[in-house]
């Protein structure tokens, strides 16, 4: 025990016998604090390239959406294995390198957006319009994941140049 310049006694930190709120068992280890979720159940994802922080988003996606983001990423990279992935703005981007970002997923309350950044080159197009001129979306809602279809528009888009921010 030491004594403080107030006269009170403290437990020196390496005797307290229970770690810290947040902290594990070992010296300096923190637990994993899990995301926020943000509007619609959405993961906040701090912006990073690789696959780490990918499956970080998709860790983090509620209920039966975790298994789309599962299906979707394993799908992407069966299907252009040298796929690059980063998050951004909170959503998983897919992307060949010198090519740009083809394809990014978003979760909402009730689905999975899917977007397809040329989406209107795709044959068939997919069908949810964007505001911007080329992007094509695809809402996934629970059980309706077509992994022929969504292979499919994800070879054509990789093959495609891609979108650069």
């Amino acid at each position: 025990m030491t004594t403080s310049r107030a006269g009170k006694r403290r437990t020196p930190s390496r005797a307290r016998s229970t770690p810290k709120a947040g902290t594990s068992a070992r010296p300096g280890a923190r637990e994993a604090i899990p995301p926020r979720l943000l509007s619609g159940g959405n993961p906040q994802i701090a912006k990073a390239d690789g696959d780490g922080p990918v499956q970080a988003y998709i860790a983090a996606m509620p209920g039966w959406k975790r298994d789309v983001g599962r299906r979707l990423d394993a799908l992407i990279v069966r299907t252009v294995p040298n796929v690059r992935k980063a998050v951004k703005w909170n959503s998983p981007f897919y992307g060949v390198v010198s090519q740009g970002w083809f394809v990014s997923f978003h979760t909402f309350t009730h689905y999975v957006k899917v977007a397809f950044f040329r989406g209107t080159s795709l044959v068939p197009v997919p069908p949810g319009a964007s505001k911007s001129q080329e992007t094509r979306y695809v809402d996934i809602r629970e059980g309706e994941l077509d992994e022929a279809q969504m292979a499919a528009w994800v070879k054509q888009a990789a093959a495609l140049p891609g979108w650069l921010p």
